[in-house]
């Protein structure tokens, strides 16, 4: 493949709510259910670009991330999962789809997150890298990101075969998509079934119909456990049955198929044999446990932190103290509050990150400069089990409990944000800061400073900026731990 598979479309947050029934409500005659587990995992087009990066296929997602706790669950269990994040900003919240489920059944699907929030501009990357693409799935679910007019230009330029999953609540696929993968209950709502007409029939006729209205070159129709009917120029369509069984959970099994086609397309298949390997896996895919068992374990969850603050952008001038309490300012739900407040007023978003083990004068130096360079410093934390990981068992000195509260407690931080994995990437593509700076005395050694740093790939997705400021020389977290302890051994 000359480029990565892009996978563009709408992420959902989806909860599995696991538990057992032995009882009704004493209050109405419904189940109560007994909760036992509960399991997130990326949705919608997060899920499709999960399923082909697990085939070990260099995947970049283009997609929205609200402002939220969701936002933030998101970017932890896609990064996780080996997805880069192309983040545009949404507005609102996210969207989430939450089963509850009892001896491997649905009792119920409770969906939160309100109406479609309006996407965000790409950035001149996000746009870059679609041209760039060995192949390009639309993951559509009806919120918005399909829409988008710069998204649609750069579609319709790519010069890779693009596979369009359709939702009845989006927009038309955009003219010459190689294949696009509806099932049978969106072909019925984008093309009247005429009365009386076979299921092949009905699937035959709205296949043409969507093939000829998109100017498709294919539409392969999902069968569920029956396979799919392709159509193409030809008047006689393909039905490529499933190799097997395929009776169990079928969550999935869509985003599954196109991730599949998708995949083979970028390796050089016909349409038709894409089909063919498609309803292969998406066959094995339920008959294997479906969604329950085809994902990598779940990332641990950014830290969520204590309480909501009552600041406001307006109210916290430029490296001034704030006056919200110490723990107000800790966690993805101050972070959140911070970020919806700053961006309403137009303010500029100031990210910087690290272990933070011993807070010294090099470090306060950085943060200070940092937060003049915008309307809020947000630090990205690495976590007790980050920081072991990154220096050793020995490492951190202090927990991270006490490394945030001491941040916070500064009047040039206004919130901190503790992350588990080693890189801040994924905390970073929830944030979207405008600017990402580290300190460091090769700031003034010549050259692209910015270009050493791999964060500034990461904030090029979305337009921001990385830059370095000087430290103070000689402070160094463990310079002071390797003095401390030789003192001690005097």
């Amino acid at each position: 493949m000359r480029g990565p598979v892009v996978v563009l479309g709408d992420t959902l947050l989806d909860r599995d709510v696991e538990g057992v029934v032995n009882r009704l409500c004493p209050d109405s005659p419904v189940p109560v259910l007994d909760e036992t587990a509960a399991t997130d995992r990326p949705g919608g087009a997060g899920l499709a670009a999960v399923f082909a990066a697990a085939q070990g296929a260099e995947v970049v997602l283009v997609t929205a991330l609200a402002d939220d706790a969701g936002g933030a669950r998101l970017s932890a269990l896609l990064a996780a999962a080996g997805v880069q994040v192309f983040p545009l900003a949404l507005s609102g919240a996210t969207p989430e789809k939450i089963r509850l489920r009892a001896r491997g059944r649905v009792l119920l699907r409770h969906d939160r997150g309100g109406t479609s929030g309006e996407p965000g501009q790409p950035s001149d990357e996000v746009l870059r890298v679609i041209g760039a693409a060995s192949a390009v799935l639309v993951s559509d679910y009806g919120r918005g990101v399909a829409r988008q007019p710069a998204l649609r230009d750069a579609l319709a330029a790519t010069r890779a075969p693009v596979v369009w999953d359709p939702h009845p609540r989006g927009p038309a696929a955009v003219p010459g998509v190689h294949l696009a993968t509806p099932n049978e209950s969106e072909v019925r709502e984008l093309v009247p079934a005429l009365p009386g007409a076979s299921r092949l029939a009905t699937a035959s006729r709205g296949a043409q119909g969507l093939r000829r209205r998109w100017r498709a070159g294919a539409v392969a129709v999902t069968l569920g456990g029956d396979g799919a009917l392709l159509c193409h120029a030809g008047s006689t369509p393909l039905v490529v049955p499933t190799p097997g069984s395929a009776e169990g959970d079928t969550c999935g099994a869509g985003d599954r198929f196109a991730a599949a086609a998708s995949l083979a397309l970028a390796q050089g298949a016909l349409v038709s044999e894409a089909v063919q390997v498609a309803v292969a896996e998406a066959s094995a895919y339920v008959a294997g446990g479906g969604v329950a068992t085809a994902l990598p374990p779940s990332a641990p969850a950014v830290r969520a932190g204590s309480g909501l603050g009552s600041r406001t952008a307006q109210s916290r001038p430029r490296g001034g103290a704030v006056t919200a309490g110490v723990a107000d300012r800790v966690g993805v739900a101050a972070v959140a509050t911070l970020l919806g407040e700053v961006r309403a007023a137009g303010g500029t978003v100031v990210a910087t990150g690290g272990c933070f083990d011993l807070l010294h004068a090099g470090h306060v130096a950085t943060l200070q400069a940092a937060r003049q360079l915008g309307d809020c410093l947000i630090v990205c934390l690495n976590s007790d089990a980050s920081v072991a990981g990154l220096k050793g068992p020995d490492r951190p000195v202090q927990s991270e409990g006490d490394r945030s509260r001491l941040l916070a407690a500064l009047s040039c931080v206004d919130a901190v944000l503790i992350f588990d994995e080693p890189t801040p990437e994924a905390a970073l593509s929830w944030v979207r800061p405008d600017v990402w700076v580290k300190g460091g005395d090769y700031a003034t050694g010549g050259g692209d400073a910015s270009a050493t740093l791999p964060e500034a790939e990461v904030l090029r997705r979305w337009g921001g900026n990385t830059v370095v400021v000087p430290y103070l020389d000689g402070r160094s977290t463990t310079d002071l731990i390797v003095r401390t302890l030789a003192e001690r051994t005097r």
